[in-house]
Order: structure tokens, then C-alpha cells, then sequence
């Protein structure tokens, strides 16, 4: 685990500080069926109104632990509603251990929550700022892991069947660096079906021209408002994947060439206008060509390339034809990179072991952490830091 600094900054102490140095006075957010979640930290705040804190389940008899509650911006249309209780429906559906679990969802006070499968670890985008942070990107073989781990998920989730054994035609729509976690003891999980396309009960379809989920890691048919197969998950994988292991977006190139700013960390909110406009984000798509995912993988295993050469082929019909497919191709690469190195397997042993180095050697430059960053160093300052900086500094009550 990181380091703590004996002289911490002086700066003003949040909330969630001093909830950590004092947990007596966090708030209880609500109580179901004798049960009180207590709020501990919000973790994210997205353009699209939603909330993902953290909490504390406590049980009428004592037991307790983590969970993640997301707070659902209250639908204004009946459209929306709809979508918000066929996504809920969706989730208690489904079943994989890659796969973050829905407990719950309740309405308090007119808000919506859901409460969720609390992963103990950072998303890929907060493994991304530790890799900028330790100016070094992962290891091959934890990308290939991390990547198989969610084609498994997606192959489940693309599988899935309603009550009568109908295929759901399911597609996630949003695997992006936000929505995939890894936790500390080395599981993955795919996260976020908000944004998924099914034929659940005649599930409401996104209205023409808006597009769900993250553009900055969508497939040109997505993009193009084009229908959509299972291959537009697997070329947002092959995204994710191509920055894990390389640490630069596979448009990097394209926007070298167009003399604009690389997108590092302009994450496209839900819904909203993303911060690369849509008709920016066609032309980067129509800019990329193999050429720039030959560059982008030169560095990698010749077989780890050819995954990425398959996965973002621009027609849908060139790309693996499911992620079965490409699942078993990464944990074939990953047996053959082990095999050139120690010849031992990598699971989530090895994958925990590689998240606890990342943390450590990027918090020896946490100062250099962008607003927010901080959050990946979970411990964060000890009570007695605290305490030793609001002697320091002057805050509001």
C-alpha cells in the first residue's frame, strides 16, 4: 500500500475526510427493512447527473459491509422511466462472477437508488492515471487477463436468454474504461448495462441521434447510428484494451495528424453532449486507419497484436464474430507471453499483486494527481494527518 507523507499539504479538509477521521458522525443516507446504509464517500459525479458513492450496509444484527450506491438522476419523460426500470430489470438478470451484481433498487424522498456489488479497486480509468502517474503502462499479460475477463462477461451477456429461452440480442454499448473495475484481491468486473440494447419486453430504444455511453470508445456503427452487433462491444474492447496496454488511445495518431490536443481523459458523459463533439469524433473515426493500429501496437506480442488488428476492423463483419472467439484468443496470448517468461500462469493472484505495485509506485508521485485523482490511493491521509492539518488551516464548519 502507499506511503503516507509525515507533512501533508495544507488545504482545506473535505467532508468525507472527516467522515473517515471520525465514521460516528456519517450521515445514514436510508434504511430498508431494518437495514441503514451509511454514506462513506462519493467516488464519481457524472455529467448525466448520477452519483456513485460508496456506503456502508449495517444489518439489524450487526453485520455490515461495503456497497455501491448509484443515485439515478429522477427521469423527467415517461420514456426515461421506462428505460430506467427495463435497465434495473436487465441487471437482476444477470449472473457472472465478471459481471458486478444489482441488489437492489429503491426510490427515497423521490430519488432513485440503486445499490450495488462494491469492487474493492480502481476502474481502468483510475489504472490509467496510475499508469500516467508511474509514467509506465501495465504489463502485457495484465491487459490480456483484464481483456479476457470481460469478453468472458460480454460472451455471458450476449448469450443471455429471457424466461421462455429467447435470445435477448443483448448489447452492453458502453464498455469503456469507466465501467470495467479491477479489485484489489485481482477480480474484474464489467459494470453498467445502463446503456445496453436489448429486446427485453419491447425495451424503449434510445431516440434517433442520441447516442448512450461513452463516444470516445464506441464502434463506427454505433457512432453512425448504424444497427449494432456484438462486434461494437468488441471494438470498444479492443479501445480499452490497445490504451491499457500502451497507455495512448488508438485516435492519439489521428489527432496528431489533425494538430489537435490528444484525448486524454475526455470521457464523453451519458446522454449529453460529449466533450469531443459527435461530428469531430466521425472524423477521427473515419481518420484511423490499420496503419495507426499497427503503430499503436508495435511494442506488443505478435499474437496480442493480431487480437487488436481483428478487434478494430472498421466493417463489423471483419472483427471476431463473438467474444467467445476473442476470449479464447487473449487467453491463448497470455499463455504464450507467460510461457516466454517464468512459463506460470497469471490469474488474479498475479493481477492483485501487479494493481498493489501500481498503486505503491504512482503514489510516490501523487502530488503530480490531477483534481480528483487522489481517490486512488483508498487510504488516503491517517486520523492523526488529519487532525494535524485543521490545526493548520482555517476551515468553514
Amino acid at each position: 500500500m502507499p506511503t503516507h507523507p509525515t507533512q501533508p499539504s495544507l488545504r482545506p479538509i473535505t467532508e468525507e475526510e472527516r467522515a473517515r477521521a471520525h465514521p460516528a458522525r456519517r450521515p445514514t443516507l436510508f434504511q430498508l427493512a431494518g437495514t441503514r446504509y451509511i454514506y462513506v464517500s462519493t467516488l464519481d459525479a457524472r455529467p448525466n447527473g448520477e452519483v456513485l458513492m460508496l456506503a456502508e450496509r449495517q444489518e439489524r444484527h450487526g453485520l455490515s459491509g461495503p456497497v455501491l450506491i448509484r443515485r439515478v438522476r429522477s427521469p423527467a419523460t415517461f420514456a426515461r422511466r421506462q428505460r430506467m426500470v427495463e435497465e434495473v430489470q436487465l441487471a437482476y438478470r444477470l449472473n457472472h462472477p465478471a459481471i458486478a451484481k444489482v441488489h437492489l433498487f429503491t426510490v427515497q424522498s423521490g430519488k432513485p437508488y440503486v445499490i450495488m456489488e462494491y469492487v474493492d479497486g480502481p476502474t481502468l480509468d483510475g489504472v490509467l492515471s496510475l499508469m500516467a502517474l508511474r509514467r509506465q503502462p501495465v504489463s502485457t499479460a495484465f491487459a490480456l487477463y483484464v481483456g479476457a475477463e470481460v469478453a468472458d462477461a460480454l460472451a455471458y451477456a450476449h448469450r443471455l436468454a429471457d424466461d421462455h429461452g429467447a435470445r435477448l440480442g443483448l448489447i452492453h454499448r458502453d464498455v469503456s474504461p469507466r465501467n470495467v473495475s479491477v479489485g484489489m484481491g485481482g477480480e474484474v468486473k464489467l459494470t453498467h448495462f445502463g446503456a445496453a440494447y436489448t429486446h427485453l419486453g419491447g425495451r424503449e430504444e434510445t431516440q434517433g441521434g442520441l447516442r448512450k455511453g461513452d463516444a470516445a470508445y464506441t464502434s463506427p456503427e454505433y457512432l453512425k447510428c448504424l444497427p449494432s452487433t456484438p462486434a461494437a462491444d468488441l471494438f470498444s474492447l479492443g479501445l480499452v484494451l490497445l490504451e491499457l496496454a500502451t497507455g495512448r488511445h488508438l485516435f492519439h495518431a489521428a489527432l496528431e495528424r489533425l494538430a489537435e490536443p490528444p484525448p486524454w481523459r475526455k470521457r464523453a458523459p451519458v446522454e449529453e453532449e460529449p466533450s469531443l463533439p459527435l461530428t469531430h469524433l466521425m472524423m477521427l473515426m473515419d481518420a484511423y486507419t490499420p496503419d495507426d493500429v499497427e503503430k499503436a501496437t508495435a511494442g506488443l506480442p505478435e499474437g496480442f497484436r493480431a487480437a487488436l488488428r481483428k478487434a478494430l476492423r472498421k466493417p463489423a463483419a471483419e472483427r471476431y464474430t463473438t467474444a467467445e472467439d476473442m476470449r479464447d484468443t487473449l487467453r491463448e496470448c497470455l499463455v504464450q507471453v507467460r510461457e516466454a517468461s517464468d512459463g506460470r500462469p497469471y490469474g488474479r493472484k498475479e493481477a492483485a499483486e501487479e494493481l498493489a505495485r501500481l498503486i505503491t509506485e504512482a503514489s510516490q508521485n501523487r502530488d503530480e494527481a490531477e483534481p480528483g485523482d487522489e481517490r486512488l490511493f483508498s487510504s488516503g491521509l491517517e486520523a492523526h494527518e488529519l487532525g494535524a492539518a485543521t490545526s493548520a488551516v482555517t476551515t468553514e464548519p
